[in-house]
């Protein structure tokens, strides 16, 4: 399957004067259509990483190729039409004064007729299941909706890929959920390429692959499946998954599990062969 991002040899410092670089010397692609996870420490550079790709950061060298075009101070603004980004904190990105003309907003800027805005705000609040409250008063929606709101405003632009910021980490759980399920069916329905930087495991273990980054540097890249395997989760940031810590308890009750990473639904399985 064919990229539809390459970073090549890219190198950023905040500041010319540090002595150390945010991202150092980092290479990979991200294949039409797949959902990449990226994950690391706070400070191990996911975040400037993606503010590159999007062009909200100048690279200090290396390069970054979107669908075929070379990112330039020239093509950023169109190159930046392709991709739609999600933010930690929903109510920094509020500019309407009710959903539906907040996700408007970035319509109003592309010269679409009111008939074709309309349609496109009414589709994208449907495909995230805030049709019902369009009328509403962002301000009075849950941290859930409010991020589902945000998806809705960047898919009525059509962007061939979505960055999610670590964009369900102030949601509980269940608005953590519904994020992810509701970025499952927009990524089916629009072939979308997803990239999303978290430290939550279910929206990990959605993805195709993981680019575990550190000190500024991509450590590796493996399956979620390869990644939950891991020893030393604590090492780059993430918890180690309810199903190793049951699996890690029934060994030690005399349980005879494989050393591998297994679904709970695996789990639950291998338990039934073993009674």
């Amino acid at each position: 399957m064919k990229s539809v991002i390459d970073v090549k040899n890219l190198s950023f410092r905040h500041k010319e004067s540090q002595e150390y670089y945010d991202v150092k010397d980092i290479t990979f692609h991200v294949k039409r259509g797949e959902w990449l996870s990226i994950v690391g420490h706070n400070g191990s550079g996911k975040s400037t990483t993606v503010r590159l790709i999007d062009g909200l950061l100048e690279a200090e060298s290396g390069e970054i190729v979107i669908d075929g075009q070379r990112l330039t101070e020239e093509n950023v603004w169109n190159i930046r039409r392709q991709i739609g980004m999600v933010f930690q904190n929903p109510d920094n990105q509020f500019v309407g004064a009710t959903v539906e003309d907040d996700v408007a907003f970035g319509l109003e800027n592309q010269g679409l007729s009111r008939p074709e805005m309309k349609k496109r705000v009414e589709e994208a609040l449907d495909l995230v299941g805030m049709l019902d409250f369009k009328k509403r008063e962002p301000a009075r929606l849950s941290g859930g909706q409010k991020q589902r709101v945000a998806i809705a405003g960047v898919v009525a632009l059509r962007p061939a890929i979505l960055i999610l910021d670590e964009a369900t980490s102030m949601l509980d759980p269940e608005g953590r959920r519904e994020l992810i399920e509701t970025v499952k069916g927009i990524r089916k329905d629009y072939d979308m390429t997803v990239i999303s930087i978290t430290h939550d495991l279910e929206e990990v273990s959605m993805s195709d692959r993981v680019l575990v980054m550190k000190k500024g540097e991509i450590e590796s890249t493996s399956s979620p499946r390869e990644l939950f395997s891991r020893n030393d989760l604590d090492q780059i940031g993430l918890d180690d998954p309810f199903s190793n810590q049951l699996k890690h308890s029934l060994n030690q009750h005399g349980y005879d599990l494989p050393e591998n990473y297994l679904t709970e639904s695996e789990l639950e399985d291998k338990l039934w062969e073993l009674l």
